[in-house]
């Protein structure tokens, strides 16, 4: 379900995917002290350009990437602003940090972008719970910085750990040890905040050192102590005699435990009379969870859950942050969502979820990954916030910027842009794709354009000229004035789709729909049924067509 441009303040429940500046969310729409959990990899300052990585209808990877977003902050008159908002926002201890960040490195990018990162670190402790806790991902650019602020925000004493995750193995850096590690820094909002210890498996060292005795069933057990130690001193109240042993400084644990568990054989004497407790390994949840991961793998060109957005992170990160610090039911707040790592997580282990990102292209790209993770029905199961959902929103979002239209518009039909859009002609009149797979295993491709302005029939036109180009199945033009008679002229003279699979499957080779027939009118591309379509995936790979093949399944 998707809700207008026009807002309601804090009128929205979880789990609901905001499109929006962050800032302008959280402070429209989060109530105080409402979230469990927030999680949120930003920006780090990197001064770099992020490329979301489709791949071709072969499976290669274009050249021609799309920018998913600029990591890059300049100190002029906006972030001089914001800056200034904090020293008044009335949060002293952030204003006196911020300050003296800017007495230290002056009026720089990185200044720029701890300013940005202040204001919105202010509003996520708002929305957090006396009960919530916060993980902030960074990599070690700007995490001494990020480190200082989050102590102004939270407090130091609500530090628990820095975590640091090993996201790639071990390569050459030019005259410097080689960067592998990300760092997140875990921040409790209160001294009661939820907490579910986590445990890692036992070391192989550890297992065959400890665990060597096997019992008559062939249960893998050790033996533990069950009497106290000189060093832990005397307890009088526990200095028993049992089977007529009485231990010096008295037993672990009062009579009435120790026999049940001597009934359960769960107490071994040995062969000089001492008695241990018996530990069995299936019953030990593993080792207490270190603040090193090394045990999660980034996500690589080979990965299942792999979406080709840049900072992607993996679910399996995201599982333990989740499970460790909320429970079912509690509502997780990611504000820099990007493809929906902790979105998509949250969903799967029964949290509620609110995501914000300031892309179309994530948007969408969330959109779809919920569909291939949870099914088409996950639509009834959450929100869209600031999309368009009427034609008058569309035309402001297609006057305010071109590519966030041809985003969001793509996302209607469920595809992907097309890479070289953001170079001028490059595109051959192409702004996104979609795969199709016949039952035959052929795959073809179906090529849209989108327009936001005025629309001809010389257009519709150079898309059938793409289409021959590219050997494209059909083509889809999306626009939002109503097309002219010429136009739906060309369409019928395109003529028809047949499919060599389904005897009598055709579909009209050009397509045109109005974003409003899009939004209301429930209309969808007439293609051939799918069995797999994925279309911010890789495509599958197409079979090479010999000379003379006919064009047709």
């Amino acid at each position: 379900m998707m809700i207008g441009m026009n807002w309601t303040p804090k009128a929205i429940p979880p789990n609901t995917l905001y499109y929006g500046d962050n800032l302008e969310v959280m402070r429209r729409h989060i109530d105080d002290e409402s979230v469990d959990l927030i999680y949120l990899d930003p920006p780090f300052n990197s001064n770099a350009d992020y490329n979301v990585l489709f791949a071709e209808k072969d499976g290669t990877q274009n050249h021609a990437q799309i920018t998913a977003f600029e990591d890059t902050w300049t100190w002029d008159v906006e972030a001089a602003a914001e800056y200034a908002e904090v020293l008044r926002s009335g949060h002293d201890r952030v204003a006196k940090c911020l300050k003296g960040m800017h007495d230290f490195i002056g009026g720089s990018d990185m200044m720029a972008y701890l300013s940005m990162m202040a204001l919105r670190l202010i509003e996520l402790r708002r929305v957090l719970k006396p009960t919530g806790s916060i993980y902030l991902h960074c990599d070690p650019t700007a995490s001494h910085y990020l480190k200082l602020l989050m102590d102004a925000v939270m407090g130091p004493e609500n530090f628990r750990n820095e975590i640091v995750w090993k996201r790639t193995g071990s390569h050459n850096d030019s005259k410097k040890f080689a960067e592998i590690n990300d760092c997140i820094l875990y921040y409790a909002r209160a001294n009661g905040a939820v907490w579910n210890p986590q445990f890692a498996p036992h070391d192989e060292g550890y297992l065959r050192t400890h665990y060597n005795k096997t019992d008559a069933k062939g249960r893998v057990y050790r033996r533990d102590n069950i009497i106290r130690s000189a060093s832990m001193g005397p307890r009088p109240n526990l200095a028993y005699e049992f089977k007529g042993f009485t231990p010096k400084w008295g037993w672990r644990v009062v009579r009435e435990k120790l026999e049940i568990l001597d009934r359960v054989n769960r107490i071994e004497w040995s062969k000089s009379g001492t008695p241990y407790l018996v530990r069995y390994l299936d019953q030990q949840k593993g080792a207490a969870m270190p603040s090193l991961w090394d045990d999660i793998s980034p996500i690589n060109s080979q990965a299942q859950e792999r979406l080709g957005y840049p900072t992607q992170k993996p679910e399996a990160l995201l599982e333990r942050i989740i499970k460790a610090s909320s429970n079912e039911g509690d509502v997780v707040l990611d504000p820099f969502c990007g493809c929906g790592t902790a979105v998509a997580a949250a969903h799967k282990l029964n949290r509620k979820w609110i995501g914000i990102d300031i892309t179309h292209l994530a948007v969408n790209l969330i959109k779809v990954r919920l569909a291939d993770s949870f099914g088409a029905r996950i639509t009834e199961q959450y929100r869209v916030v600031g999309e368009p959902c009427d034609l008058e929103s569309a035309r402001a979002l297609a006057n305010l910027d071109k590519y966030q239209f041809q985003y969001w518009a793509l996302g209607l039909v469920g595809a992907r842009p097309q890479p070289s859009q953001e170079k001028k002609g490059a595109d051959k009149g192409i702004d996104g794709r979609l795969y199709m797979t016949d039952s035959s295993g052929d795959t073809k491709s179906i090529v849209i354009s989108v327009k936001g302005g005025h629309v001809t029939v010389n257009q519709v036109r150079d898309l059938l000229g793409v289409m021959d180009i590219e050997d494209a199945a059909i083509g889809v033009f999306i626009c939002i004035e109503e097309p002219t008679a010429p136009m739906r002229r060309a369409v019928a003279e395109a003529g028809m789709f047949q499919t060599k699979s389904v005897a009598g499957s055709s579909h009209p080779r050009l397509q045109i729909f109005t974003i409003e027939e899009l939004l209301t009118g429930g209309k969808r591309i007439d293609m051939p049924a799918q069995q797999d379509l994925r279309s911010f995936k890789q495509a599958p790979k197409a079979k090479t067509k010999k000379a003379g093949e006919a064009k047709l399944f």
